[in-house]
């Protein structure tokens, strides 16, 4: 400090001064008293470089200060004139400044205010308003990772991140960010910008804002980046962001207003903010664990990111439009939707729910319809991992850009995913075919079940369903059993579904499984011929959720096994974690199939499938027609099929399965005590159905069923209803569901109860 005296008092003349030292980020910031003045000595290690910068944002400083209203801070020039100067301290060659102090106290300590943030907004647009007459190359040349346009600077910093599920959040605003802002930006208004109005850098005074610090991100970039990064800090701690950020808004747009191409990309540029402060605090963290000050808003920004996905794009951009007198654009009519689809898509193929959706988009467990609606997504479990997860996006955009083609040709994705698909499973499964989609690879199981077998037999389940092409219906009892249905073939022996609930036998110590099991075995018996297969889910989804009794498989596949056939599980839905306990839903009966068949999830929503199975199914099956697939095991499903994969183990989504799949089949079983209308809550992980029941009975309420899953649609929540009498509620939503997600779907249901009573 004494250095720093005769420093003071050698270049500016101070001789009686009081030092502290303040908190900074890269330099080193000090509170200077002489006598009773206040200043703010800023110190630098010297570069080139930052010392041009500084003497551009010295002339920034002197320029807003030609008005002399002491709302910024005023370069003290020393004693020989020089506003900047480089000096030696401590034998190193330092920068340094000295600012005038201004008083007021942090915004981030004001009491929040529409009236305050609508002072800010007409501050920071006075100040933009004034700033955009003043040019200077070095601030046009300087490329800044904090200046919104570089989002992609701070990519580099991702990895820094430590948990996966966070640094993923932050990836997917990285691509929103390429997807929608950045081939706008060279087409919207630039200027010289503060570019961090956050809140310790703005001061109050009397409810106002009276002042503005820290001018040390100046920059030369788009003009909406300026009130993106404010209404940032602005919004980030309230549990309603959208509402708060409209007196700022007003405030500013009075001031100096804002553009329609402008205000339609604030979303995404307050997503990208917030993903640049998490970068650099996760950097800064690992550069300097003792510095708290880089990570001081880490807390809020992590807490309105994780918010922000949760409210759809249009909904806030509409918001922001309002808040500048802009329109909004005209809701969709979903009936003439339907209209026109119907004119070229035929009606057989349905939608779901009284009311149908229009979608725009999704991310994670969220999707958004065209009326600005976030809806909770509880039952898609085709985006295994989440909508639109970066990680699986981008790999399939890489691969896409760089080699599609087919399996007669040799690159490494094919072998790789394959063996990284094998490990999941025991060693007798050990080859993989490729095709795309579930029900494809149902028919191509049953093609080489025959094969190995010599059989077209095959047993089946009963409300049992494997997908739509010809055979994949032939053995799926929700399909031919169908009043509109072709009827069961004679080929096709089906066997009643294990149900302990509704089921003969309910007993839950296992008995009740060997009951059942028993019962198909003298069905075999009784049948005209061998049978060739057997196959069926661990949890039948169209019977409505029904695991099958507990020993089930562990009794039946050993009398398959004996008469020459084959055990098939189809994993289309259980499987990639789903059920928690278990990776696969057939481990949860303690068996090992000889065949088992993958799709739906694998891709997330990527089209592709596949059929595991043995060495000797497989070489039995090479002794027919050659196999081959145009897009099965194509470069780009393998890309995608990988991501997968590994965002389940980064993210660790079934873990997650198991603990949030607990406490939701908890939360229902806990309603279940308060009204009697359900009658059983059964699954595993996140994968459950609840029956709805006529009260005091095991009848079906189908209307009631319908009703909830209704209702659910109108308040922004997705569950749909199956099972032979349509009355269970499914919801198997993506992994990476949360335990406060489940708690507003179950607290949704009992309002939803509590009114129709």
């Amino acid at each position: 400090m004494e250095e720093l005296k005769s420093l003071l008092r050698k270049e500016f003349g101070f001789d009686q001064t009081t030092i502290k030292k303040l908190n900074g980020y890269f330099n080193q910031n000090f509170e200077i008293t002489q006598k009773t003045e206040k200043h703010i000595l800023k110190t630098y290690p010297f570069e080139q470089e930052l010392f041009d910068t500084l003497e551009a944002e010295t002339k920034v400083l002197t320029y807003l200060n030609l008005k002399e209203n002491n709302y910024f801070p005023r370069p003290i020039p020393s004693l020989n004139g020089n506003k900047i100067q480089v000096v030696s301290i401590a034998g190193n060659k330092t920068i340094v400044r000295l600012l005038s102090y201004l008083e007021g106290e942090f915004i981030a300590n004001a009491a929040p205010k529409t009236e305050l943030y609508h002072s800010l907004g007409q501050f920071l647009g006075k100040m933009d308003n004034q700033l955009k007459s003043h040019s200077d190359y070095v601030l046009k040349a300087r490329v800044l990772d904090w200046d919104l346009q570089n989002l992609q600077l701070n990519k580099e910093f991702l990895e820094e991140i430590p948990h996966p599920s966070d640094r993923n959040l932050v990836r997917h605003f990285f691509l929103q960010f390429e997807e929608h802002v950045s081939p706008k930006l060279p087409g919207l208004r630039k200027q010289v910008i503060h570019c961090d109005a956050n809140e310790w850098n703005v001061l109050v005074q009397n409810h106002q804002v009276s002042g503005i610090i820290d001018f040390g991100d100046l920059c030369y970039s788009q003009l909406i980046n300026e009130v993106a990064i404010a209404l940032t800090y602005v919004i980030y701690d309230k549990e309603d962001p959208l509402a708060w950020s409209i007196d700022f808004l007003k405030g500013y747009h009075h001031e100096n207003p804002l553009l329609e191409e402008e205000i339609d990309l604030l979303y995404y540029l307050i997503g990208a903010r917030l993903c640049i402060s998490l970068s650099q605090s996760a950097h800064a963290r690992n550069a300097d664990p003792e510095n708290s000050y880089a990570s001081i808003s880490e807390k809020s920004a992590w807490k309105l990111l994780r918010k922000w996905i949760s409210i759809s794009p249009l909904e806030a951009t509409n918001c922001f439009r309002k808040a500048v007198n802009l329109p909004t654009p005209e809701a969709p009519k979903p009936q003439m939707q339907l209209e026109r689809r119907h004119q070229s898509i035929s009606s057989i193929l349905s939608v779901s729910y009284k009311s149908p959706i229009p979608m725009l988009g999704a991310t994670f467990q969220y999707m958004y319809d065209a009326f600005g609606n976030s809806i909770l997504d509880a039952y898609n479990n085709i985006p295994h991992v989440g909508h639109c997860h970066p990680k699986v996006v981008e790999a399939g955009q890489r691969q896409m850009a760089t080699l599609n083609t087919n399996t007669r040709y040799l690159y490494d994705l094919l072998p790789a995913y394959a063996e990284k698909l094998l490990a999941k499973f025991p060693p007798s499964l050990s080859k993989v075919y490729f095709v795309n989609s579930g029900s494809a690879a149902s028919d191509l199981a049953m093609r080489l079940a025959q094969a190995h077998t010599g059989s077209k037999n095959f047993m089946v389940m009963e409300h049992g369903y494997h997908g739509n092409t010809q055979i994949a219906m032939d053995i799926s009892d929700y399909k031919f059993s169908n009043k509109k249905g072709l009827g069961q073939k004679p080929n096709i022996l089906k066997v009643p579904i294990p149900d302990s609930y509704l089921g003969k036998y309910q007993e839950d110590d296992g008995s009740a499984g060997k009951k059942y099991a028993q019962d198909a075995i003298s069905m075999m018996g009784d049948f005209h011929d061998k049978i060739g297969a057997f196959i069926t889910e661990p949890i039948v989804g169209c019977g409505g959720q029904v695991p099958l009794a507990k020993g089930y498989l562990k009794e039946l596949y050993p009398a398959i096994r004996k008469q020459g056939g084959i055990c098939i599980s189809d994993e289309v839905q259980t499987g990639f974690g789903r059920i928690g306990h278990h990776f696969w839903g057939y481990e949860a009966q303690e068996v090992v199939p000889d065949m088992v068949i993958l799709g739906k999830p694998m891709g997330n929503g990527h089209p592709i499938g596949a059929v595991i199975t043995t060495d000797e199914i497989a070489a039995s099956f090479s002794q027919g027609v050659e196999f081959f697939s145009s897009f099965g095991g194509n470069p780009v499903s393998c890309a995608i099929g990988l991501s997968v994969l590994e965002v389940l183990e980064e993210e660790q989504l079934q873990q997650n399965a198991l603990e949030v799949g607990t406490h939701y089949m908890d939360l229902f079983k806990d309603l279940q005590t308060r009204h009697s209308c359900i009658g059983d809550v059964r699954g595993s992980g996140l994968f459950l159905g609840v029956e709805i029941v006529q009260e005091g009975t095991k009848n079906p309420n189908t209307s009631l069923a319908s009703l909830l899953k209704n209702e659910l649609r109108n308040r922004n929540i997705l569950i749909s209803t199956d099972g032979p009498n349509d009355n269970v509620l499914k919801t198997k939503p993506p992994l990476c569901f949360n335990k406060a997600n489940a708690e507003t779907v179950v607290s949704t249901i009992e309002d939803v109860l509590k009114e129709i009573q």
